[in-house]
């Protein structure tokens, strides 16, 4: 395993993170398949993997209640005597806060469903423009202070989905230790993007980087003209994915959501060849022509992230815009057709759709989801 200086901590995190948002599970998403769970963690230690990271909601029915991703890793870490070997890392959910009451209430709430006396990487949740001016009068950076000085976490940072001004913003208004973004090769130019990216690291701040297979779409359902670019190497379009990533010297720490085997072996292999700069020139042709061929084709910039579920009136919405792309890249609507059909109950249908609204107002992507599952419906049919 490969490791890097996570900003100016002077830890050294595995340039590969387990994200914990997308455990194997039974049934449904809040039920956490233990068994396969423990051992894919527990695997993932073995070979080096040092950075777990977890959130509030993670694995919860909605995200207005307390998810299984941090009981589950609680439980783990303690009955395998494993916590020593691993930076945990969780985040408070902003939008549950109302009084500054709140904040301590959630942090010794999960320190309690954790099972530690102290959270290393402790990260404001999906921070935004429109809700930061409220934090702060709500106190939260006094509180991240308290917390710090009496030891319930080590260090501070957040998460955000914003634009690049607003990110900017926001490293400079305090002294963050880390930061979370969305990045891969078709993000470059929307969110934080790029220039945000390179101005955390020049900041010194430690950039742990979400979504790198922008909520599996890089992975699977590749058009044919991606694969056909492909075919001259000898790698998976999840391996290039990762590989892109770890050639910008910028990026600290990769997060993957790795819920079998199969994945963890393939992204172990992967990120054992992860060194800065590593790409040759032939490389970053094949990964830029990629990007040409992506950016023609998707038609929704959704990161299957769940942040709109649950809907109200039972519309599964990142399936239904999965499928959405899935025949936009693969020219291919009357198989997807059918997929949509088989796959989904009737209430989980676009159709359903109420326009009530909700859904929009807190997907971090911004995506005119009302808009979009009109398309689907005029796409799929009723």
């Amino acid at each position: 395993m490969l490791y890097r200086d996570l900003g100016s901590t002077g830890e050294k995190v595995s340039v590969l993170g387990f994200g914990c948002m997308r455990l194997p599970t039974k049934g449904s998403y809040d039920k956490i398949d233990y068994k396969k769970a423990s051992s894919l963690l527990e695997y993932a230690i073995e070979e080096g993997v040092n950075y777990l990271d977890t959130a509030y909601p993670y694995h919860g029915v909605n995200i207005s209640g307390g998810g299984q991703s941090e009981v589950f890793l609680g439980e783990y870490l303690q009955e395998n005597n494993r916590r020593e070997d691993v930076y945990l890392a969780t985040k408070l959910p902003t939008w549950l806060l109302e009084e500054p009451e709140d904040m301590e209430r959630l942090l010794n709430e999960q320190l309690k469903r954790l099972k530690t006396d102290q959270i290393d990487f402790y990260l404001l949740h999906s921070v935004k423009e429109k809700n930061w001016f409220y934090l702060e009068d709500l106190g939260v950076l006094e509180f991240l202070d308290s917390a710090v000085a009496d030891g319930r976490i080590k260090y501070t940072g957040f998460s955000t989905h914003d634009e690049t001004d607003f990110f900017k913003e926001l490293v400079d208004s305090y002294r963050w230790d880390v930061c979370q973004l969305q990045y891969n090769y078709l993000d470059e130019n929307i969110q934080v993007g790029k220039e945000g990216l390179e101005y955390a690291a020049k900041k010194k701040i430690g950039t742990i980087i979400m979504e790198p297979l922008k909520g599996g779409v890089l992975a699977n359902h590749v058009p044919p003209e991606v694969a056909k670019i492909w075919t001259d190497f000898k790698r998976t379009p999840a391996e290039w994915a990762l590989r892109f990533l770890w050639n910008l010297p910028e990026i600290d720490v990769v997060l993957s959501g790795m819920n079998t085997m199969e994945q963890l072996i393939e992204n172990l292999k992967t990120a054992d060849e992860g060194l800065p700069d590593s790409l040759s020139s032939l490389e970053n042709e094949a990964i830029n022509q990629v990007k040409m061929v992506y950016h023609d084709k998707i038609r929704v910039e959704c990161s299957a992230c769940g942040y709109c579920m649950p809907c109200p009136s039972g519309i599964n919405i990142p399936q239904c815009l999965s499928y959405l792309n899935q025949a936009t890249m693969l020219n291919d609507i009357s198989n997807v057709q059918s997929q949509y059909y088989f796959m989904l109950k009737d209430t989980e249908h676009a159709s359903n759709c109420l326009e009530c609204g909700l859904c929009q107002e807190i997907c971090p992507q911004k995506i005119s989801i009302i808009e979009m599952l009109k398309e689907v419906k005029k796409t799929f049919g009723d």
